[in-house]
């Protein structure tokens, strides 16, 4: 009964590290979008706030999920 625990919490932190693995590529693919928005003097600003945005909420669910499988030690 152990082992499956084990095997359900490594299939757990695989999945976690993939859905890291997507994120931490969607932020810095919005990086590459945002940066070349502002190169190139694009005056839509509303455009520009919702990718800075959602790059901001990339970044909050990426440390969620660092968080997850880096357990606090102080705790």
């Amino acid at each position: 009964m152990q082992w499956q625990t084990v095997a359900m919490a490594d299939e757990k932190i695989d999945a976690l590290r993939a859905r890291l693995d997507d994120l931490e590529s969607e932020h810095r693919d919005l990086d590459a979008v945002i940066d070349r928005i502002l190169d190139e003097g694009a005056s839509d600003q509303l455009q520009l706030q919702r990718l800075k945005k959602r790059k901001l909420k990339l970044r909050d669910q990426i440390q969620n999920i660092e968080n997850q499988l880096v357990p606090n030690l102080i705790a």
